[in-house]
């Protein structure tokens, strides 16, 4: 489940500049842990809530939980299928798909919720516990990244 370790990361280079504090801190990835999809279901989007032995001591049983049962609620969110993806469908149709250039669907939405989401938890919670999740948009939604960070001082 690990990589290899080295990788160099910075925090500055990341794409959700919202902590500034977080930011200014030299990090190093030292190795990496991957939560896999969970299939039992079928296909929707859904990440395994088995805790990895490799986050022993780094984070609470509990709090890794919660967090990816939250992205796999916002995932079902996303992925449902109701009235409102009908509506978009059709309007969709009617306008030859050109409201996608004025209007975001709801999946992109929940998408930008989801990162967001992914980024105030790493704020709040793993960064100062030495872990980072990466957005599972960026792996295309096979796996849940998580690094683990070296303090550079």
């Amino acid at each position: 489940m690990l990589s290899q370790p080295g990788t160099e990361f910075n925090m500055a280079s990341s794409h959700h500049p919202q902590n500034q504090v977080l930011d200014n801190i030299p990090r190093q990835v030292t190795s990496k842990v991957f939560i896999q999809r969970d299939y039992s279901e079928g296909s929707g989007v859904k990440f395994i809530t088995k805790f990895p032995t490799d986050l022993e001591g780094k984070i609470e049983h509990s709090t890794f939980q919660d967090t990816i049962e939250k992205l796999n609620s916002m995932f079902a969110e996303a992925e449902e299928v109701g009235s409102r993806s009908h509506c978009e469908g059709c309007l969709a149709c009617l306008t030859g798909y050109t409201i996608f250039l004025c209007l975001p669907t709801h999946y992109q939405k929940c998408l930008k919720r989801i990162a967001r989401f992914v980024q105030e938890q790493n704020d709040t919670i793993y960064v100062p516990r030495g872990l980072m999740i990466t957005d599972p948009m960026e792996r295309g939604l096979r796996v849940i990244e998580i690094n683990i960070l070296r303090q550079d001082t």
